[in-house]
């Protein structure tokens, strides 16, 4: 057991794979048991799941600092992005990130069909020509290796040119301090930084980027309980009218973890988080990164640190590593050790 920022983790020493999935503190976990005991004993009520989305739905909104009615909720980022995919018009031209996460590409080939078009490009020349493409879709921190895509420079080109962005905040948020509420829409998965159940995401659209309620269902209802059935559509105002019928445990977890992370002191967290990964990083003879993710690019780093009990994950040809709240020098010193 450990303790980490004010609670209680039942996380292995050794455990740095917070980019796949990350460890949910125990208020978090024991919240959903009691939520799986009430779904056993047939007590609890589908209205009473309105609650939990509705405060992990605000506690995401304050972690990317937009306003909560610019957000709406989904289960995974990619029918997310890809509801974002299938408004933008025919014809339009896509510029992602070389090596990009295909959860944020992937849903734009897709729409070849109406001539959208996707092109690559690598990460530190995005921004620079960014300006030559309708829409800019990228992850904030790389799945692959973590590196950092330069918000503020994206930012200067959409305010100057006019290029739609789309961020992915699934491997930042949580970690890194954000204030996206100029990006035209910003995705994020809940079960990874954000120490959620899978199944939790939330897409948070910009008032001037209008998009379609591609799989409008009762969920995205103004008054959900009162439209379940027959026409008109009675869909809510706002970014509600793109959500989707919730994972209702994945929620409930949610609506603890993600308020929880966004109440931190968020200058504190990264600190922790990128202060251990740039002590590796200085360990293996790499310079500082600035992330909380790093990528160790020898062919058997990956089987010698799960040979020593240290979990990580094989990406892009190497073992990635990441660090997290619950993580200490410990487990730095743990990996140093296994690869030096």
């Amino acid at each position: 057991m450990r303790a980490a920022f004010g609670q209680q983790f039942d996380v292995p020493a050794g455990y740095l794979n917070t980019a796949s999935i990350g460890m949910p503190p125990i208020m978090v976990a024991e919240v959903l048991v009691d939520a799986v005991r009430h779904w056993r004993t047939g007590s609890g009520r589908a209205e009473e799941f309105d609650e939990p989305v509705a405060i992990a739905r605000a506690g995401f909104a304050d972690l990317v600092g937009v306003d909560v009615g610019r957000v709406a909720i989904g289960s995974a980022v990619s029918p997310l992005v890809g509801l974002v995919a299938a408004s933008v018009p025919d014809g339009t031209r896509v510029l992602v990130a070389a090596g990009e996460f295909t959860s944020v590409s992937h849903p734009f080939t897709a729409q070849a069909g109406r001539g959208v078009t996707v092109a690559e490009t690598e990460l530190a020349e995005l921004p620079e020509r960014a300006a030559e493409f309708d829409l800019v879709a990228v992850s904030v921190a790389q799945s692959a290796d973590g590196r950092l895509v330069d918000l503020d420079a994206l930012r200067e080109v959409r305010a100057a040119a006019g290029t739609r962005v789309l961020l992915d905040v699934t491997q930042a948020a949580g970690w890194l301090p954000l204030q996206l509420d100029w990006a035209d829409a910003v995705v994020g998965a809940g079960y990874k930084w954000l120490l959620s159940p899978r199944g939790a995401a939330w897409l948070a659209v910009h008032p001037d980027f209008e998009l379609q309620p591609q799989a409008a269902g009762w969920y995205a209802g103004q008054d959900r309980w009162a439209s379940v059935y027959g026409l008109p559509p009675r869909l809510a105002t706002g970014a509600r009218a793109l959500d989707t019928s919730p994972a209702w445990f994945s929620h409930v977890g949610a609506a603890v973890a993600v308020p929880w992370l966004a109440g931190l002191d968020r200058a504190a967290v990264h600190a922790h988080c990128v202060g251990l990964a740039d002590a590796f990083r200085a360990g293996i003879g790499l310079e500082p990164a600035g992330s909380a993710i790093v990528t160790v690019q020898r062919p058997d780093a990956l089987q010698r640190l799960t040979d020593a009990g240290v979990v990580a994950s094989g990406r892009a040809g190497g073992a990635r590593l990441s660090f997290h709240l619950y993580n200490t020098d410990a487990d730095v010193q743990r990996a140093l050790d296994v690869l030096a």
